[in-house]
This record gives C-alpha cells, sequence and structure tokens, in this order.
C-alpha cells in the first residue's frame, strides 16, 4: 500500500486557500488561475503583462495582480514579501516560461540563455524568496510546470528541452528534501497544449490540448497527491516509454519519426 500511496497530501479543497502564479498572463498559466478561483482559491497571479492582470482582476472579483519579471531577483522577493504580507501562502506555481524552437546547426546563443533565465533561473530565485518562510510556516506546496520535452533529447529543442530537464531535476530534488518538512512539490509536465509560445510551431503537435483542458488535468493531478502531473496520457505515456531504450534506438526511433 505504501508504494502506492500519493506523493503529496491531496488537494481538492481550495475554498479560501491562497494560491500564487507566476506566469499568468496567458496560456496554462492564466487557465489554472481561473479554475482555482471558480474553487474558491484566492488567486494571486503574476506576469510581466500589466494589462493582462488588470483583466484578470476585473473579471476573478477577489484576486490580485502583481506585475513581475521573475528574472529579477530583486523584484520576486519584493512580490514575495507582497504575497507572504496577506498571510499563509498554500500553493505556488512557477509557470513563468520561454520558448523558441532552436536546432544544432543553428544555435543562437543570446537566446539559448533566455532559456534558461525564465525557465530555470526563474523558479531558483522564486525558491530563494519562498522557501524560508514556507520552511517556518511548516506548510505549502510547490509546483513546477516542466515539458515532456524535458525528458529526452528532442529536434527543435535545443534550448527549450535542457531548461526543462534541470526543472524536473529541481523537482525531483525539492520532494526528496522537503517532504519531512511539510512542503508539498510536483511537477508539471504537459505534451502540447495551445499557447502563444506554441503558436510559432510550424510541425505537427499531436495531441493538442487547449489551456482550459491542461488546468483540468493539472488540478486533477494535484487533487490525486502526485508528484509528476503528464498530460495528455495518450501522448505522454508513449514518450515515457522512449524514456527507457537505449540510445541506439532511442535515436533511430526518434529520427524516423521526426524527418
Amino acid at each position: 500500500m505504501g508504494l502506492f500511496a500519493p506523493q503529496n497530501a491531496p488537494q481538492t479543497d481550495w475554498r479560501g486557500k491562497t494560491v500564487w502564479i507566476v506566469g499568468a498572463s496567458s496560456g496554462i498559466g492564466a487557465a489554472t488561475a481561473s479554475a482555482l478561483h471558480a474553487k474558491g482559491a484566492r488567486v494571486i497571479v503574476s506576469a510581466r503583462n500589466r494589462q493582462a492582470l488588470f483583466e484578470f482582476e476585473a473579471t476573478h472579483e477577489g484576486s490580485k495582480g502583481i506585475v513581475l519579471d521573475a528574472t529579477d531577483l530583486q523584484a520576486v522577493h519584493a512580490a514575495a514579501n507582497e504575497v507572504l504580507a496577506l498571510g499563509p501562502l498554500h500553493c505556488v506555481v512557477y509557470c513563468a516560461g520561454h520558448y523558441t524552437a532552436m536546432r544544432g546547426f543553428a544555435i543562437d546563443l543570446k537566446d539559448a540563455e533566455r532559456h534558461m533565465q525564465v525557465n530555470y533561473l526563474g523558479a531558483l530565485k522564486l525558491l530563494d524568496a519562498l522557501l524560508p518562510r514556507l520552511l517556518l510556516q511548516g506548510s505549502g506546496h510547490i509546483s513546477l510546470v516542466g515539458s515532456v520535452a524535458g525528458y529526452r533529447g528532442l529536434p527543435n529543442s535545443l534550448a527549450y528541452g535542457p531548461s526543462k530537464a534541470a526543472l524536473i531535476h529541481l523537482a525531483e530534488t525539492l520532494y526528496l528534501d522537503l517532504k519531512g518538512r511539510g512542503i508539498g512539490v510536483s511537477i508539471i509536465n504537459p505534451g502540447f497544449v495551445e499557447t502563444p509560445l506554441t503558436a510559432q510551431n510550424d510541425f505537427d503537435m499531436p495531441a493538442l490540448l487547449t489551456p482550459q483542458q491542461a488546468a483540468t488535468e493539472i488540478l486533477r493531478g494535484w487533487a490525486a497527491g502526485a508528484f509528476e502531473i503528464h498530460f495528455p496520457k495518450r501522448f505522454t505515456l508513449g514518450l515515457k516509454f522512449l524514456r527507457l531504450l537505449p540510445y541506439r534506438v532511442y535515436f533511430a526511433l526518434v529520427g524516423r519519426a521526426t524527418l
């Protein structure tokens, strides 16, 4: 029984809970914020897009928007202090993301660095600002939005994939370190979701989901107490199988599928 028990405390009742979503101006972040608000949570949304936050506040009574560039350490600490001044923080979701398709024969170093700054280092800065308080609080949940692109190397993912792989590794380590401290940790690994980021793709995106469908899957994962929340299963389970293959077989199959 213990082997199959939930890895986190199941989160089903969001009424009166405070949730901070960083990267909530559009896509998965905005849809998840709306879904949580509908469940009775007090939602705090952050992003660089001031207008998007204003519109969210206007249409979601009781919510709060805090403009934030997740790559700015000082700004992250100031925003965290503002959030924590409101009382206990029950859940924080790091959903800020940057994506540009990139291949090994066309490396853009500046853009590759931007991927790491937003997708990974921004999460570290948020942890730097929040973890001491969460540890004192002795409760809370940290959820990082990764991607199945972080599972193994894929074409078009030279910059994006490594940043998400780092985020997955970070979440695994956090889970092990914080499990005995009352703090839950989960990693969200979506497949393809209709967002401003994926809109730039000029290739087929199998099992494409809407942001609302993604939000439903995320809330379902939290309710189940899952560590990894991945979706849609009809797509992600295949990629999980590919992770188990030796390189010789993996390279042959992926190379053939992405010609």
